[in-house]
């Protein structure tokens, strides 16, 4: 517990960009390594006004649990630059970026540390890393990063894997509670990339998402919402908050998160649910799409109310699994077909939810509490085989 409590290494870097009006720019960025005991470091690379490092300290904590829980040979990592990326245009992302992954080149690799897309990073950005990496070694490495585009070395599924991954285990954990899916009511904070693609999967297959929001606000409807349509519409660069409809109601993310349903999908950022909204939220189902987004006194409060909480490291996790099978589809240099990576996934997520609910149930604790002890002793044990250098 000790060794865990710190990061491995952690690397502050500035950023000179020089922008389209021809002035000097210096953004702060960061990358950390939590853990490497399992293997090489994995986590996302996001771009945010709020970045910090004891966020990226936090969240690479999490990625190490999160792949300890999967049992995929890799550890933890995270990183980020402080920016908002409405404020640049799409060349002064692109400098932004290689000048970020020059800074850390020495933090990252195939066989050190592999980043993936996060909030405001998509699959461009990855290309852009990917090939300033490359550059810099002489040669074409895709293994280097994960998220990229398909024509250069990304996997197919990538995108919908978190979205993907969250219908299994929610529709897995209603068939051991026996309920029908189809029949409860949904709603969603965050329509972004994680956001979106869980409202698709479920819409497909005829749940009824009555409320979903993003930063600015959301819209409700007790008949349900239709998701197609609104997909189409943001796609087109328009807010949910414009967003006009039969029996469409508007409501700010705070009334989102009170609102009475059956499935509660936060995949927002992290703290939305804490202390002083947390008695407030009457579902019977939280499915955690974003990192941390249930503080430690709200889980407690939740868990007192019989809440069942399924945690971010087991709940998001598709995104990352699908990451590891990009990574390992690289380094052999053949690649699966969309089949073959959702019934991966599936078969790893659906045991690593029996593990943890088995677990539960046998200690009689939370799911998050059995989750991060699986991802604690496998820790423990790979600290223990390899012993204290020096």
């Amino acid at each position: 517990m000790e060794y865990l409590k710190k990061v491995e290494r952690a690397l502050i870097v500035s950023i000179p960009i020089l922008m389209d009006d021809s002035s000097l720019k210096i953004f702060e960025g960061y990358r950390v390594h939590h853990s490497t005991l399992r293997g090489p470091a994995k986590g996302g690379i996001r771009y945010s006004p709020d970045v910090t490092l004891d966020e990226m300290k936090a969240l690479a904590f999490l990625m190490t649990f999160k792949t300890s829980l999967l049992n995929i040979p890799m550890g933890g990592s995270k990183g980020g630059v402080c920016v908002d990326t409405k404020d640049l245009s799409k060349r002064e992302l692109e400098r932004l970026t290689r000048r970020y992954t020059a800074e850390i080149i020495n933090m990252i690799g195939p066989d050190i540390d592999i980043p993936a897309p996060d909030m405001y990073t998509d699959s461009t950005t990855m290309a852009w890393i990917m090939d300033t990496y490359s550059m810099q070694k002489g040669r074409t490495i895709p293994g280097v990063v994960t998220g990229k585009p398909l024509e250069i070395g990304g996997s197919i599924g990538r995108i919908e894997a978190p979205g993907t991954g969250m219908y299994y285990i929610l529709d897995h954990l209603c068939q051991k509670l026996n309920y029908d899916l189809t029949k409860m009511k949904v709603v969603i904070q965050g329509f972004g990339k994680v956001g979106s693609n869980v409202a698709k999967q479920l819409c497909d297959r005829s749940c009824n998402i009555i409320a979903v929001s993003e930063k600015e606000g959301g819209i409700y409807s007790p008949d349900g919402l239709d998701i197609n349509e609104i997909s189409t519409w943001k796609q087109k660069g328009n807010l949910l908050k414009d967003y006009e409809g039969k029996d469409i109601t508007h409501i700010t993310n705070k009334e989102l998160l009170s609102t009475k349903c059956d499935v509660l999908i936060p995949a927002a950022v992290e703290n939305q649910i804490y202390s002083k909204n947390a008695d407030k939220v009457e579902c019977n189902i939280i499915l955690e799409g974003a990192n941390s987004p249930t503080t430690s006194q709200a889980d407690a409060i939740l868990n007192e109310k019989g809440v069942i909480i399924v945690p971010d490291i087991l709940a998001n996790s598709g995104g990352v699994l699908v990451s590891y099978f990009e990574y390992i589809q690289d380094i052999h240099s053949y690649f699966w077909g969309l089949d073959r990576v959702n019934r991966e996934m599936k078969n790893i997520l659906i045991k690593t939810f029996e593990d943890v609910y088995e677990l539960s149930k046998k200690r009689h604790t939370s799911l998050r509490t059995s989750a991060f002890a699986i991802g604690a002793k496998r820790l423990a044990k790979a600290h223990e085989l390899r012993g204290l250098f020096p």
